[in-house]
């Protein structure tokens, strides 16, 4: 079987809200125009709002042609990754490749939705199958204390950017707000964000919570009681996001397992039940990988309440590339 080395593309991955996802990576870890407190994916290195090539798209056309020629099982592609990928400028150029010729593949953007006040922004991404952008506050001062921003961005742009985006768009916006504790979560805040929900009209909302290890420790997750309530409070279609329950096998397995556990969890930390989802791998396989990059010193334990999650102890000094296999 033959094996290729990818720089931009990850996975396929398990995801709660679109099953078996193979992921497009646009920018480098960790270049982003917010800095949320909850962020899986740790801190921003680097903020920003300018749109540029951060990395080549030619590159990344010739990585998807590669391995979607070979027919892989997936639920959907998803630009997403360890940045906003809004900020490439050439993810219109990709997304058009991807539905121009390979059609059958349904596409989604992961996006903090702080670029939908450009037109340009919106213009590149209007063909996107699903758009699941983030909105964790309404208010300028929550926004601020959750999502701190660029200097520059400022909320009600962001939300007046989604409803333009929505009144010509063909696909599904599910709308992902990430409720935490003490912030975002008392009647006036709420009220806030339901105005906002009712002038952007997403198809959905999806109600998320902590889940795995944030940038800040101290961020706290809500119970399922109270995201019921949120819910109820934000009167709008909508439901609270469960764990991921495996829909498929993917199929495609790591030709170097170490690397390929360390691509994943240097994009989100992952708990060793994430790992063997991920990698079609029996548990106790993916252990041994673990334990062996431990003993390197190239990852850590984390022990929370909700499980034993794995992240890089320095994810600026590991190489880029994963291997999956091609069928």
């Amino acid at each position: 079987m033959k094996k290729k080395n990818y720089r931009f593309l990850f996975g396929p991955v398990p995801s709660r809200r679109l099953g078996i996802s193979l992921g497009v990576d646009l920018v480098p870890h960790k270049i982003c125009s917010l800095n949320c407190i909850y962020c899986e994916c740790g801190a921003t290195t680097s903020s920003t709002i300018n749109r540029r090539e951060y990395v080549s798209t030619a590159e990344v056309v010739s990585e998807l042609r590669n391995y979607l020629d070979n027919n892989p099982q997936l639920d959907f592609i998803t630009f997403s990754g360890s940045g906003e990928p809004t900020l490439h400028s050439g993810i219109g150029e990709i997304l058009t490749f991807v539905n121009t010729n390979y059609p059958d593949y349904k596409t989604a953007l992961i996006t903090n939705a702080s670029l939908f006040h450009l037109k340009e922004v919106r213009d590149e991404v209007k063909n996107i199958d699903v758009l699941l952008p983030s909105l964790d506050a309404a208010s300028e001062t929550v926004f601020n204390k959750i999502n701190r921003p660029h200097h520059n961005l400022k909320i009600q742009s962001i939300i007046e950017g989604l409803a333009i985006f929505n009144n010509n768009f063909a696909g599904k916006i599910w709308l992902e707000i990430f409720i935490v504790k003490g912030l975002n979560d008392s009647d006036s805040e709420l009220k806030q964000l339901r105005e906002a929900i009712h002038k952007i009209r997403p198809e959905r909302i999806q109600i998320n919570t902590l889940d795995r290890p944030g940038t800040e420790q101290w961020v706290e997750p809500v119970s399922a009681a109270e995201l019921e309530l949120v819910l109820k409070k934000l009167d709008w279609n909508g439901e609270i996001i469960a764990r991921f329950h495996k829909k498929k096998q993917p199929g495609l397995l790591a030709q170097d397992v170490k690397n390929a556990i360390v691509q994943l969890i240097k994009r989100r930390p992952c708990t060793a039940e994430d790992l063997a989802s991920s990698l079609g791998m029996n548990i106790r396989e993916v252990n041994k990988y673990i334990n062996a990059l431990i003993d390197q010193d190239i990852i850590q334990i984390d022990n929370l309440e909700r499980g034993i999650f794995y992240r890089l102890k320095d994810s600026e000094k590991v190489n880029l590339n994963i291997s999956l296999s091609e069928n």
